[in-house]
């Protein structure tokens, strides 16, 4: 088979459905478990995610050094907002593997912090409250109006393309041909899909993966190539690396390719299991969504609420740099520290009545998008796409509700988590 077949069957579902699959892990419940471990003792000595089956950032030096889990809200905290301490460097050894290059979540101190300078400003509020107006008429004439008469859809298929769209627009690349970002998403997820643990399915992942690197780094290739020569202008992120400085010099086209190559796996897939955890939530909670119709301003709690209550990522890992303590525990320098976001999130200690779902909570700082100086750097543009897509699902499809005739659809995943379909119907 040839390069050129394989690369167009690696498309956007299938390599979606893969990475879901792959960090799906067993069936164990994810909440319960953790809430026994919490309860039990805030520090577990060993590993605690082998249990689910999923790999983890830290690749193949999994089990190769001391490893331990932290389960509290206080504790998780504490690790997330000192990058000095707990750093992300080794995450260039595992999943980073694949980007060969600037990998913005493998990266520590000083370094980190000038290149995180460098892409924030294309993702806050004043550059895309710009798009508001695009990104919502995009949603209404390209992807929801078209469907009105039909009524009925699996919004799963809406979500999944909704935010690649957006976000590579965002990002700096041509929006007009739909086939193409679609294939830069799919090599994207191709390459998280290499992650895998499964010996039986570890080859042909890793094969997707090398095709994927390849196809992915030609087409950054022909955009970074071209934007240069027309003297890097726009206000994307690939148009700020171009005219950037970085340590004293300007970023060649290798670097800007293999760093903007290293977003790309986060850019719609994060978005698109979140919006998918948000309207099943919606959809499922009685007399919730009556609330929202009614009042639109209730969108930006229940985004806030689903973070905390379904966080995409259930954890985070992080690499000790000194001797720390956690609860008498000693951790040494050079060991793994599992940060269970899904456990802190629903800390008795932090929240009341955790495992309720409660839109109406007092804001308090939850882990959805991460914390501390490796916080999402692109929450704030998934939370204008789902409020956006939100607003107009309930405009223009009238009475929306789940369809009766398909499953109810479930949160679950032992890594990452969403529902594999949405079906709806309205009148």
């Amino acid at each position: 088979m040839s390069d050129k077949r394989t690369e167009t069957e690696i498309d956007l579902k299938s390599a979606y459905a893969a990475v879901s699959k792959t960090y799906l892990g067993t069936s164990l419940d994810i909440h319960a478990v953790c809430r026994e471990q919490r309860l039990k003792s805030p520090v577990y000595e060993g590993d605690f995610i082998t249990q689910f089956g999923v790999p983890t950032n830290a690749g193949i030096q999994q089990g190769t050094r001391p490893t331990f889990a932290l389960f509290k809200y206080k504790d998780v905290m504490a690790v997330l907002r000192d990058g000095n301490t707990y750093t992300s460097g080794f995450i260039a050894e595992g999943l980073g593997a694949f980007f060969d290059g600037l990998v913005i979540l493998a990266m520590d101190g000083e370094p980190h912090r000038k290149v995180r300078a460098l892409l924030q400003p294309a993702f806050m509020p004043e550059n895309v409250n710009k798009w508001r107006g695009q990104i919502d008429e995009v949603i209404r004439k390209d992807f929801l109006e078209p469907l009105v008469s039909q009524k009925k859809a699996d919004l799963m298929q809406f979500g999944l393309e909704l935010p690649i769209r957006i976000m590579y627009a965002l990002m700096g690349f041509p929006s007009d041909d739909p086939s193409k970002y679609k294939q830069y998403a799919a090599w994207a997820l191709a390459m998280v899909g290499g992650n895998q643990i499964d010996p039986a399915k570890m080859a042909e992942a890793r094969q997707n993966a090398g095709i994927a690197v390849k196809g992915l780094y030609d087409a950054i290739q022909d955009v970074v190539v071209r934007r240069r020569a027309e003297g890097s202008p726009g206000d994307d992120v690939v148009g700020r690396l171009l005219r950037a400085e970085f340590e004293g010099r300007t970023l060649d086209d290798h670097e800007v390719i293999t760093f903007t190559r290293s977003l790309l796996p986060a850019a719609g897939e994060t978005t698109t299991r979140m919006f998918s955890s948000v309207m099943a939530l919606l959809l499922t909670t009685p007399g919730l969504l009556e609330r929202v119709r009614s009042d639109r301003s209730l969108i930006a709690k229940l985004m806030d609420e689903t973070a905390r209550y379904e966080p995409v990522a259930t954890f985070k890992v992080r690499e000790t740099a000194k001797d720390v303590e956690f609860h008498g525990v000693k951790i040494h320098k050079g060991s793994f520290v599992q940060c269970m976001v899904v456990s802190a999130n629903r800390d008795e200690e932090a929240f009341d009545n955790p495992d309720e779902f409660d839109i109406d909570r007092k804001l308090k700082p939850a882990f959805g998008f991460g914390f501390g100086p490796h916080m999402c750097i692109g929450q704030f543009i998934a939370k204008v796409e789902i409020s956006c897509s939100i607003n107009a699902i309930l405009d223009l499809f009238p009475n929306i509700r789940l369809d009766p005739s398909q499953p109810t659809p479930v949160i679950e995943g032992a890594q990452l988590r969403g529902v594999a379909s949405l079906p709806v119907i309205w009148d």
